[in-house]
């Protein structure tokens, strides 16, 4: 083993984490090309990779994961601080003791027989003072090949790191992909991430949701920054002045597509556009100016394949025509290329389906992709890329959104009346139910900032912080709460959602920019139905004032799902979310 740097904090712990796992050999990734095409190579011998058509996707691979290792596991996900209260009520928890010594005893010899892979990589423009350096061991050429996509890797990363103790220790093996013992076990307090017995991306990239945003919310929560799951994009106006936006949605509420929005017609001839800096993480800072700033830490984007097609998002379709790597999606042994639900109107007819069984897309009546099945994309491929996504300083923030699917309590838009207000409005976030989701439709699921899952410490300290970061800021974004998924008494949607949606990011912006007025309604401010622009549009003004209409009747029902949810957080709970809720119930004469 040749090591590439001479850290010794980096050194020591690589030794314990080789004679604890007894790989055969061990390799360093320097981030080459040459290096890459040989482990690619590699997994096509193994099987764990298979070429696409490289005339119709050029650098493109497909891999199948196991039958039970197919999504994030969240009951196997845990946060191991010392103190449980730090854990809080919302996150599962061991104490690092616990966890240490279980892992201990899985990851025993667990590579014997196979190669070591030591990624340095960087979360975050290489060598910003925003980037955060982690590490990923791993015995899978598929978790090395996919971080290569999702992160920036190698030599260049250790030049930056020097030797600093200020980095993240990831270590993942597939061990025996046994789902009994399969965990994801977090350290905040270590800066560590043990993952065993999986091989699924979203539990073994752990740049991703582990670093970025458990491992992150935490070290924000120290420092003074912020990790938030949210999609960061501009929309530059005909004078070329570009506004910044981030926006946080629970899961099927159309996070990605609204991150890659193509404007309607009407906007783009006058000279609208749309710009992705990120679909995915957003990192925040308040710098000098009292403004608060973004950067996207990642470099790829691990979608979801199914739905996404040429109308529903365009630029992530054309994402992934190059050098990406699909999982657990239709393989057309007709000519070596993909397919997936929704892909197009037409499937094929000798293909595998994602657990490698023929299938037959005219005949079968089961789906061919795992409704979970992914692409892992670089962000360098979207057509739609902000010139500001490798940015060093990131992008001054306007505005902040969140947004949930609810058919009746939420309005299409309505602003927060300030800052306090607006964390609010966040910590009760809230979407109701699909087919897609497992259990019953229409259930109302509380997901604060859309966090829930990734939050790294107690969800009652992640508002108190919310709370602090706004009283360091002398010009904070404006927020705002936004649905797409209003219903008429037929269960039709009354919005048609998709590029449309910018019409309402315009009225969101001559907001910020204190150039339209808005109407005072018991949760915050609406807008008048003639400030959002229907020109083009088959959305009559009575549809639209509807949309905009406060149903009290659903907000009063709502008040006791927040109560509800309000008491798992217990006395950790800021006072000043309390003082919001009275006002909620003040306001609707609760």
């Amino acid at each position: 083993m040749q090591n590439l740097t001479s850290n010794l904090n980096v050194l020591k712990w690589i030794n314990q984490v080789v004679s604890m796992t007894k790989p055969d050999e061990v390799m360093w990734i320097d981030g080459s090309e040459e290096q890459l095409k040989m482990l690619r190579e590699e997994a096509c011998k193994t099987g764990e990779l298979k070429a696409l058509n490289q005339d119709k996707y050029p650098g493109c691979y497909y891999h199948r994961s196991q039958k039970d290792d197919v999504a994030r596991m969240e009951d196997k996900t845990y946060i191991c601080s010392r103190n449980k209260e730090d854990a809080g009520p919302t996150n599962n928890w061991k104490s690092p003791e616990e966890a240490y010594k279980l892992g201990r005893e899985i990851f025993k010899n667990s590579m014997s027989g196979r190669t070591m892979y030591i990624i340095p990589y960087s979360m975050g423009p290489v060598g910003s003072e925003f980037s955060k350096i982690g590490f990923e061991v791993t015995d899978s050429i598929y978790v090395v090949l996919n971080m290569n996509i999702m992160t920036r890797i190698g030599s260049k990363v250790l030049d930056v790191l020097g030797d600093s103790n200020d980095f993240v220790r990831g270590l993942h093996s597939k061990c025996t992909l046994d789902i009994d013992k399969r965990y994801i076990f977090h350290f905040p307090e270590d800066n560590t991430i043990w993952s065993c017995n999986s091989a699924y991306g979203g539990n073994v990239l752990l740049g991703k949701k582990c670093f970025a945003l458990r491992i992150a919310s935490y070290q924000g929560w120290k420092e003074g920054w912020m990790a938030e799951h949210m999609l960061i994009l501009g929309i530059e106006n005909p004078k070329g002045e570009v506004r910044y936006i981030a926006a946080a949605f629970p899961s099927a509420c159309g996070k990605t597509n609204l991150a890659m929005l193509i404007p309607p017609e009407i906007y783009r001839k006058k000279g609208y556009k749309v710009w992705t800096v990120g679909d995915d993480i957003a990192w925040l800072r308040i710098k000098e100016d009292g403004r608060l700033w973004a950067i996207n830490p990642e470099a790829g984007f691990f979608g979801v394949a199914p739905g996404t097609n040429l109308k529903s998002n365009y630029n992530a379709m054309m994402s992934t025509k190059k050098n990406t790597i699909f999982t657990n999606v239709v393989y057309n042994l007709d000519d070596d290329t993909i397919w997936w639900e929704k892909f197009d109107d037409n499937p094929p007819e000798n293909a595998l389906d994602w657990q490698g069984r023929p299938w037959n897309g005219k005949t079968s009546k089961e789906k061919g992709a795992h409704p979970n099945s992914r692409f892992t994309a670089p962000a360098i491929n979207c057509p739609c890329l902000s010139k500001e996504w490798e940015s060093h300083e990131g992008v001054p923030l306007s505005a902040i959104i969140f947004g949930g699917r609810r058919a009746k309590t939420a309005p299409l838009v309505y602003q927060s009346r300030n800052w306090q207000h607006g964390v609010f409005v966040g910590s009760t976030l809230a979407s109701e139910t699909t087919a897609a989701a497992a259990g019953k439709v229409g259930v109302v699921r509380r997901d604060p900032m859309a966090m829930l899952p990734f939050c790294g410490y107690n969800m009652g300290d992640y508002f108190a912080h919310w709370l602090d970061m706004g009283k360091k800021m002398n010009n904070p974004p404006k927020i705002f709460h936004v649905n797409w998924f209003r219903t008429n008494d037929q269960g039709e949607f009354l919005w048609p959602g998709y590029g449309e949606n910018f019409r309402v990011l315009e009225w969101i912006i001559k907001r910020c920019e204190n150039k339209v007025d808005a109407d005072k309604s018991p949760v915050g401010y609406i807008p008048k139905a003639e400030d959002i622009n229907r020109e083009g549009i088959n959305v009559s003004k009575e549809v639209l004032k509807d949309l905009l209409t406060i149903d009290i009747d659903s907000w009063i029902t709502d008040i006791k799902s927040i109560e509800d949810f309000y008491k798992k957080i217990d006395d950790k709970l800021p006072k000043e979310l309390k003082e919001e809720l009275n006002n909620l119930k003040h306001n609707l004469d609760y």
